[in-house]
């Protein structure tokens, strides 16, 4: 093996427009669901310190204890609110990117770009069809000749 090669493989100094498109894709994709998962994942800890918080809160300093709707302690409402909107947040980021992740992102625009180029390409049909241009042979029958041009007399006040 080459020792450029080698050099090159193991060097700090990566070219970037080496990568191809689809490798810079893959990359960026991968960035994307690696900051998605670690935001999940900070999601999770603020629930947790937070949800201890409430009950330390309510618990143990006794803040609103006679507060109870529908006969439980609001930091177990609260919980359960935030516990809702952490489920969301796993659902959209492990759920709903399985079945909308980056192929079905590729997909619906092929189809957009198709669905748009038939239209232009029937815009263009109707457009041919009802305004044909005149062809490069013939004569126009409705234009001056360039001796009409000439016998005009831009100055009414002089005469020829």
């Amino acid at each position: 093996m080459n020792t450029n090669v080698i050099l090159n493989m193991f060097s700090k100094k990566k070219n970037p427009s080496k990568l191809d498109t689809e490798q810079r894709e893959l990359y960026e994709n991968a960035r994307r669901r690696a900051r998605q998962k670690k935001r999940l994942f900070q999601h999770f800890v603020i629930f947790l310190v937070g949800a201890v918080l409430l009950i330390i809160v309510n618990v143990v300093i006794g803040y609103r204890e006679d507060f109870m709707p529908l006969g439980y302690n609001w930091f177990v409402w609260a919980i359960l609110l935030w516990t809702f909107f952490f489920l969301i947040h796993v659902i959209n980021v492990f759920v709903t990117n399985a079945f909308m992740g980056k192929e079905w992102e590729q997909k619906q625009l092929e189809r957009l770009v198709k669905k748009q180029k038939d239209r232009i390409a029937e815009l263009q049909q109707k457009v041919e069809r009802e305004h044909p241009l005149p062809n490069r042979n013939e004569t126009p029958t409705t234009t001056p000749s360039r001796k009409d041009n000439l016998d005009i007399n831009p100055n009414p006040y002089t005469q020829k």
